[in-house]
């Protein structure tokens, strides 16, 4: 059987300590493409060299197939298939450096998707001009308490979707993934708009980029269907992680107190069984030394079947645009001080902006808080 041949640019550091500096999400990339038939990692690049070296030795890479720089090893090792897992400011340099290598067929990429709305924009742009397949790992879209929802919501369960409440994590960083489930959970829907207020008040800076404290923010689909979020001191306003409601019930996931999945519709609740799988996290079948999960294994699985098959992957950079708009929007609207209206023409990340400004001013974070 042929196998795609993969390269990995950003191995990370020790993949045991992972921070919101550096997750080492190569070695979970790697780790998922070693679980399939299709491919082999056969490179690496990092500009620490120690650290590729490392990475290396985990995934039996030969010394020819390390490098520092990531457009040398295009060059010569031409590979199928490159996952980009660096921080979101250089999402768009290296992204659009492989697809204008004209040897790479695909490109899995790191969430959040970009640091501008730009650059998010651009790279999907620049993979469709060459015709290389663009995907980002957003792989809770493959845990059974979401895919068990979205099948209850396909078969009708509570009649027609309205609402999602999200009530989990935060705006920029964990929306990358709430606001594409939720678009998921709405047939990918492109929204009309999106209105939002955010406070930050304590520096918080993950992977290179500012992350609000506390936000609230409010969205409409094309088709009516609202998406709502409350993230920080806000969060507990919804009674779950998220909260589907259509017109003849509820869902619910991670229920306070309750089940991990739960349907509710004529006044009864009925947990749904999502075996021992929860919103991060489900047992594996390997061994215990494995550094990716089933979710990762599953994200890579469709993005390389896609590839594959030729089909569009529900990874796709087009998705990952619809959720990049409202995140980047949602900044905008607290920019204005008013509704933003889609398509969003902007350039920028407005929160960096109003840090850079001076318009929002957090205090520098404690040495102490950074160390815990």
């Amino acid at each position: 059987m042929s196998q795609f041949t993969v390269a990995i640019v950003g191995t990370g550091p020790d993949p045991t300590n992972p921070t919101v500096e550096g997750f080492a999400m190569g070695y979970r990339h790697a780790e998922a493409y070693r679980n399939n038939d299709h491919c082999r990692v056969v490179a690496c690049a990092d500009i620490v060299r120690e650290n590729a070296e490392a990475f290396a030795g985990e995934f039996d890479i030969d010394d020819d197939g390390i490098f520092e720089d990531y457009t040398e090893m295009l060059e010569t090792v031409e590979p199928d298939l490159v996952s980009v897992t660096v921080p979101p400011s250089i999402h768009e340099e290296i992204v659009v450096g492989c697809a204008d290598s004209g040897v790479v067929d695909a490109v899995h990429c790191e969430k959040p998707m970009a640091h501008t709305f730009a650059s998010a924009t651009r790279m999907v742009e620049a993979c469709n001009e060459r015709d290389v397949q663009l995907t980002f790992n957003r792989q809770r879209r493959f845990g059974r308490p979401f895919t068990e929802a979205n099948r209850l919501l396909d078969e009708g369960a509570i009649g027609d979707l309205e609402r999602v409440e999200i009530g989990w994590g935060d705006f920029f960083d964990t929306g990358a993934h709430t606001v594409d489930l939720a678009g998921m959970f709405n047939d990918e829907h492109p929204a009309e708009w999106v209105i939002a207020q955010l406070d930050y008040r304590e520096e918080d800076i993950r992977f290179g980029a500012h992350q609000e404290n506390q936000m609230w923010a409010q969205w409409r689909y094309d088709n009516g269907v609202h998406g709502v979020m409350a993230t920080g001191e806000s969060a507990s306003l919804t009674d779950a992680a998220f909260v589907l409601r259509g017109t003849e019930g509820t869902i619910r996931i991670d229920v306070e107190d309750g089940p991990m999945l739960e349907l509710s519709r004529d006044g009864t609740c009925e947990e749904v069984d999502v075996g021992e799988e929860n919103m991060h996290w489900a047992p594996s079948s390997g061994n215990e030394d494995r550094f990716g999960s089933p979710f990762q294994d599953r994200s890579i699985s469709n993005a390389v079947d896609a590839l594959r098959t030729g089909e569009t992957s529900q990874l796709s950079g087009e998705h990952g645009l619809k959720t990049a708009e409202i995140l980047f929007g949602g900044y905008e609207s607290v920019r204005r001080r008013a509704r933003v209206d889609f398509p969003l023409e902007i350039d920028d990340n407005p929160l960096e902006e109003m840090v850079d400004s001076g318009a929002l001013t957090p205090a520098p974070e404690s040495s102490d808080r950074r160390n815990n």
